[in-house]
């Protein structure tokens, strides 16, 4: 398989001192808070908030491994459905991340799924410090159904939020660039959705940088 580059017309443009300010942020401590499995054991804090959504397996906790350039911070398996909770952790006091569990298919009874599910509609429509959600989609598979289903809840509950393609490594470049165009046309019918698409690969880094400096955009100010 041909290894597929970001060419300049997937990788968004951001200028020599965001790149850097997102290196040093995500370069800072970022500890695991706690996991939560109801909306009343959430972390009560004032700092904005990022969430990661996606599909089962679609790398999740190994994009916020990547990000924070850390290989055991969020746990990660090939295991569908392993993330049971939602999981926060503080990024240098300037931005908390929050891992959810992943929708759609899990090796798990259809009661405990439907619990997780619950779960996260609630927390994505009433969360008031989350600034942003990420949408994480497979860039092998693309857009499923159950993908549709989350960014049609998120513009009902007027929650900004980005998509982010993962695993651009496993996939040739006339898919990858296949797969963004259908993404980028997809999203001019989603009001909440950000026009701008990611294109990642944590096991490559491909595309990291950028994202970085995306989300540290939305970063508290550094203290003093």
């Amino acid at each position: 398989m041909t290894e597929p580059q970001i060419t300049a017309d997937q990788a968004p443009e951001f200028d020599p001192e965001t790149i850097e300010a997102g290196r040093v942020l995500f370069a800072g401590a970022c500890d695991f808070v706690r996991g939560v499995v109801s909306i009343d054991q959430m972390p009560d804090t004032d700092l904005p908030e990022i969430a990661f959504a996606g599909r089962s397996n679609v790398g999740k906790s190994s994009l916020i491994n990547a990000l924070t350039n850390r290989k055991t911070l969020a746990r990660t398996s090939n295991t569908p459905g392993r993330t049971r909770e939602i999981n926060f952790f503080n990024l240098a006091d300037r931005l908390m991340l929050a891992d959810l569990p992943g929708y759609g298919y899990a090796r798990v009874p259809k009661a405990q799924v439907e619990v997780w599910t619950r779960l996260v509609n609630t927390y994505l429509r009433g969360r008031p410090c989350l600034r942003r959600a990420c949408v994480l989609i497979d860039a092998r598979h693309g857009v499923k159904e159950s993908d549709t289903q989350v960014m049609k809840m998120l513009d009902a509950a007027a929650v900004s939020y980005q998509i982010i393609l993962t695993k651009s490594d496993k996939v040739k470049v006339v898919d990858l660039e296949n797969c963004l165009d259908r993404t980028k046309t997809l999203l001019r019918t989603h009001v909440a959705a950000h026009p701008q698409v990611h294109v990642t690969s944590s096991e490559k880094g491909d595309g990291i940088a950028e994202l970085r400096a995306a989300l540290g955009e939305l970063a508290a100010p550094r203290a003093g």
